[in-house]
């Protein structure tokens, strides 16, 4: 390997390794192991407004890389854990906690999912009730009788099976059953 690769490919591994060592909870430092684990509690709590399906905890987006420096700020300022919910509810809203209070402004969070379902529903119980029925007929007890009749009574000549005007009977009787 030529040396302008290995050098290449040693900073390209630097720099990915320096990113992502970024956004890791170990550069994080604690008085206790009740205030990380207070942290970690609290940023578990908290949406990535970025991701918007993984918590701050999880994240790898800037946003959150930031989020997490401003709880950890006011944490380690002796901030309680509801003063700092508090701050970020009224900065971004109800959407950054994982778990929305119940009140008007998230009825759509917490009632969505399921008025979507009952829709859902509706319209596929209507689909299957408003099914028009099958148009295809039983054949008639006459032509049923016809039929055993040649099977019962024709036989191909060497006695291996039904001849061919059994074939052509039971043809025209399937052909008549589906129209």
């Amino acid at each position: 390997m030529s040396p302008l690769i290995r050098t290449l490919l040693i900073a390209a591994l630097l720099t990915f390794a320096g990113a992502a060592s970024a956004y890791t909870l170990e550069e994080f430092r604690f008085d206790s192991p009740a205030q990380e684990a207070q942290f970690r509690d609290l940023i578990s709590k908290l949406r990535c407004l970025v991701c918007q399906n993984e918590s701050l905890a999880g994240s790898q987006a800037e946003l959150a890389q930031d989020l997490r420096n401003e709880v950890y700020r006011m944490l380690r300022a002796g901030q309680s854990e509801d003063e700092i919910l508090d701050f970020l509810v009224a900065r971004y809203g109800d959407f950054v906690l994982y778990d929305p209070p119940l009140k008007p402004s998230t009825y759509v969070l917490w009632f969505g999912p399921f008025v979507i379902i009952g829709i859902a529903a509706f319209f596929m119980l209507r689909a299957v009730l408003r099914r028009k029925p099958s148009t295809e007929a039983d054949i008639s007890d006459a032509e049923r009788e016809r039929l055993r009749a040649l099977l019962d009574s024709d036989s191909s000549p060497d006695g291996n099976g039904p001849s061919s005007a059994t074939s052509q009977a039971t043809t025209q009787a399937t052909t008549k059953q589906s129209t």
